[in-house]
């Protein structure tokens, strides 16, 4: 491109004056483009670390609205949760409590004794064999005796087989 006009301004070579100012002319639009370059990077610059330090507050803005969400979320998960787990508990109560029935009513149709029944005998037995004790002159702590010595028996047993 430049040895065109070159050459044109040598074709023309009797009007230097027009070839003097095409130079002239080409030489400021060149150092135009330069300037233009040069600015370009200096504002260039500036204009980035200007983005940089906007981008970096929107990003802490963002960040805290986020956790500030997610604490509301948080709060209203555990209200919910909450909630759930009560209806829950109180759903198995009541399934808990059916099944006692169920199991209560199924015993006492097949004879079993309650633990309330097991406890009263428990305690007439002891009465009777105090008085059979007092009526025969032994004395009633010599029953225990043996059904401690009975279990101290059975646990030494179970420890020979346990260690074998």
């Amino acid at each position: 491109m430049v040895k065109r006009f070159k050459a044109m301004a040598e074709g023309v070579g009797k009007d230097s004056q027009l070839a003097a100012a095409i130079k002239e002319s080409a030489q400021q639009i060149w150092l135009a483009g330069l300037g233009a370059f040069a600015k370009t990077q200096e504002e260039g610059q500036k204009v980035f670390q200007a983005l940089v330090k906007e981008g970096s507050t929107i990003q802490k803005r963002t960040v805290r609205m986020t956790e500030d969400r997610m604490s509301d979320f948080g709060g209203r998960f555990a209200k919910v949760a909450g909630e759930f787990q009560k209806q829950a508990n109180g759903t198995w109560d009541k399934l808990e409590g059916v099944f006692e029935e169920r199991v209560d009513r199924a015993l006492t149709r097949l004879g079993v004794p309650t633990r309330k029944d097991v406890a009263t005998l428990t305690k007439r037995v002891e009465e009777l064999t105090a008085h059979v004790s007092r009526l025969s002159g032994k004395p009633p702590k010599l029953r225990a005796r043996k059904a401690k010595s009975a279990k101290t028996t059975r646990s030494a047993k179970s420890a020979k087989t346990a260690s074998a």
